[in-house]
């Protein structure tokens, strides 16, 4: 008896004292890593840095679609920088480890995005639905007050959904040597590494990619639908052209996110193998906020003239810039 109790007490401990988890997915290429993370964070903060910048500054780009832009912008920042730093530190190290507590605030960081970008997103598809649909009306359904509002809105949104499953994770124990098959943490690494119940985790999932995932992604495309229906109804082929490519960079955003998003989240339950599953979760919460930058600039002129415009002012002899 005294040996058994010896080892349930053993066991217990190991459940719940885990202070590390040892992350997996550096077992090759870690120079390469390296070089390939780095060039991705220093690019997502040139790109979202310079997006942030012309919204502010540009007075061209204070209206409702570059104020959630600019929204957008903080959340891919806060996405990259809740990852890369990490990964490049344990990319330079023997062993690949992230702590209980940093994994737990990694967590809730990434799923506070998440939660916030879907509802953005369909904020941001309402924002094109009404100047497309409701020219008329555009202005004061999204006033300024209306606008700041409607982002803070989604900031909570995200917020509210992430505490709940970092508390959910939080209640998680660890068998011995907590090993994540992974770079860095998510929930369903930290689930899979979890030897307790894991069921209400898997719940509140499957409840959050209703609500925080599915519902947003219908309204878009509620959203798409009717912006559709009037663009075909425009009378000259300019004007259904313009209206297109107001709409086709956000498009191709959320495209690319809710897919994304949709393969991280709802997995099968056979899962991904470890190399699939870091590359799902890699294109979710690094690639993205990487590119989004880049359509919104590439697809967009005014968001060029702006840029423009801010070369040729800092490159103005006698300008502010130019004397600093």
């Amino acid at each position: 008896h005294g040996l058994l109790l010896t080892q349930v007490r053993q066991t217990s401990m190991n459940q719940t004292l885990e202070t590390e988890f040892v992350l997996l997915g550096f077992s090759h290429g870690r120079p390469f890593l390296f070089a390939l993370f780095l060039a991705i964070y220093l690019a997502t903060l040139l790109g979202n840095c310079v997006i942030l910048s012309l919204v502010s500054l540009d007075p061209r780009l204070h209206s409702p679609m570059y104020f959630f832009l600019g929204h957008l912008s903080c959340l891919d920042l806060c996405y990259s920088s809740a990852t890369v730093p990490k990964i490049l530190a344990n990319a330079l190290r023997p062993r690949a480890t992230i702590s209980y507590g940093g994994c737990l605030a990694q967590m809730f960081l990434l799923m506070w995005c998440a939660g916030a970008e879907c509802a953005l997103l369909a904020l941001m598809a309402y924002d094109r639905f009404a100047a497309v649909c409701q020219p008329l009306r555009y202005c004061q359904a999204l006033r300024r007050s209306a606008c700041a509002a409607a982002a803070a809105g989604c900031w909570l949104w995200g917020l509210l959904d992430s505490a709940m499953h970092t508390l959910l994770a939080a209640r998680l124990s660890f068998c011995g040597a907590a090993r994540l098959q992974h770079i860095f943490c998510d929930a369903p690494p930290l689930l899979a590494a979890a030897c307790s119940d894991t069921r209400p985790n898997q719940l509140a999932l499957h409840i959050s990619s209703i609500f925080v995932g599915l519902s947003p992604f219908l309204l878009v495309v509620v959203s798409y639908l009717c912006i559709l229906a009037t663009v075909l109804g425009m009378p000259l082929a300019t004007s259904r052209r313009k209206a297109f490519s107001t709409c086709s960079a956000h498009l191709i955003v959320v495209t690319l996110y809710f897919v994304a998003a949709n393969l991280n989240y709802n997995r099968p339950s056979s899962g991904y193998s470890p190399a699939a599953d870091t590359l799902v979760s890699v294109l979710y919460c690094i690639i993205i906020p990487m590119l989004n930058p880049l359509v919104y600039s590439l697809r967009n002129r005014e968001v060029w003239g702006a840029l423009r415009k801010a070369l040729r002012v800092g490159a103005t002899p006698g300008s502010p810039g130019s004397n600093a």
